[in-house]
């Protein structure tokens, strides 16, 4: 009976969305294809320490997360569409002029430019399943879908990269943008059936209360809860943000035997038990309190980050097992974060709380600074273990949360209201 259900809303998705579904996993797995495999490349092309390498990455990933911040609001202003076929073409050029630049300040530019394309296409896509998706429950199974197939294009993007000996190559930053050139292509066709539609979308929000960017950092000075739930969910993306950068550096600068095809099993492990696992787990679970969800996550990450932290160098099966801990963890806690701040949101501040959650992003923008510096100075033991004690102190965070106050959310309304 569940799956009849499942299948009905399956058919109730309009064809931009099966566009949008394919658009992700192209564009996830050409991405993926190369994107991790950077800090190989910027080593070995310029000789860079680790933490020269994450300063690189986390500026380009720091700009990044404001751009999506104004992108956001663009798009309700100036139309999806026309927001997407820029943003389109931006990835285009961005990464094929990462296939040729040959210089540390060209990388820099171009990078900075490949992350504000990527920044500004997720929240546009998710913007967009909100546009042509009106059932609720059909929304939140096409999210769902999205998350998942992601996923599926970071599992494929890895392993067909080996396959086709493409991976690492500095040249197959063109097949990213080739990738979205036929992407482009399918949203043309896409939208020509949504066009009414979608233009007439930002009328629907017509009615609800508007919360600048004033207000939300307002609000965040006023709700402890959300404060300090913000600071835990940064911490956790800062530590699993090692496996994408510090970890692929302290591999290749200890020299572990098969480093690319070791680098693209991680990746493609991690992707293939969020798809396996993600469903069920949510399933088994379902009895339990977000924040004990959270911190059995939380228990998890601790035992990977451990793991990573003694396994030895040539041990290419420790790796792999360790990635698996954590990617278990993972698709526990990154869509329990996403429910726990729904359901925190008053219904008039839904927009203003998701804005806020965007903050999380900063843990994946300093991450490759901050494991670089640690990985220069102390080495790879004490960046996992400090990741351990991190995963602690968030645990530590999610218990003291029920405790802390926040703000008249009714009288906090009204007051606007009274204001406007």
């Amino acid at each position: 009976m569940h799956s009849d259900v499942s299948l009905a809303r399956f058919k109730q998705f309009p064809r931009l969305m099966w566009v949008l579904l394919f658009g992700a996993f192209i564009t996830r797995g050409s991405y993926y294809m190369v994107w991790p495999f950077l800090a190989v490349i910027l080593y070995q092309k310029f000789a860079l320490s680790a933490t020269e390498v994450g300063l690189v990455l986390t500026s380009a990933a720091v700009i990044s997360v404001f751009t999506s911040f104004v992108g956001s609001s663009l798009s309700d202003r100036i139309g999806r569409r026309k927001l997407m076929y820029l943003t389109g073409a931006l990835y285009i050029f961005s990464f094929s002029l990462l296939a040729e630049v040959n210089s540390v300040s060209g990388y820099v530019v171009v990078m900075t430019l490949c992350s504000i394309a990527t920044s500004l296409w997720r929240p546009l896509s998710s913007a967009t399943i909100g546009d042509i998706i009106s059932d609720p429950k059909t929304r939140e199974l096409a999210m769902q879908s999205m998350y998942f197939i992601v996923n599926v294009g970071c599992a494929v993007g890895p392993m067909a990269g080996v396959w086709f000996g493409l991976t690492g190559e500095q040249s197959s930053f063109y097949i990213t943008a080739a990738a979205f050139a036929v992407l482009l292509v399918l949203l043309h066709w896409g939208f020509g059936q949504q066009r009414q539609r979608l233009a007439e979308a930002p009328e629907t929000g017509a009615g609800k209360p508007k919360v600048s960017r004033q207000q939300i950092m307002s609000i965040l000075m006023q709700d402890r809860l959300l404060q300090c739930l913000i600071l835990a969910n940064i911490l956790c993306m800062f530590i699993y943000a090692q496996m994408d950068s510090s970890l692929i550096q302290y591999l290749t600068r200890a020299q572990a035997p098969d480093l690319l095809a070791l680098i693209s099993a991680m990746i493609f492990t991690n992707a293939l038990v969020i798809i396996s696992s993600q469903f069920m787990l949510l399933r088994l679970m379902a009895g339990y309190s977000l924040t004990r969800r959270i911190q059995f996550g939380l228990l998890l990450l601790i035992v990977s980050q451990i793991w990573l932290a003694l396994n030895p160098i040539d041990w290419f099966w420790g790796w792999i097992g360790a990635v698996v801990v954590m990617s278990v963890a993972e698709t526990i806690l990154f869509p329990t974060m996403n429910v726990h701040i729904d359901r925190l949101a008053p219904d008039h501040l839904r927009g203003a709380y998701f804005g806020a959650a965007s903050f999380y992003e900063f843990g994946f923008a300093f991450a490759p600074l901050g494991g670089g510096i640690i990985l220069d100075h102390f080495g790879g033991f004490w960046l996992f273990m400090t990741g351990a004690a991190l995963s602690v102190l968030v645990i530590y965070l999610y218990g003291i949360l029920d405790r802390l106050p926040r703000p008249d959310f009714g009288q906090q309304l009204s007051h606007r209201e009274k204001s406007a």
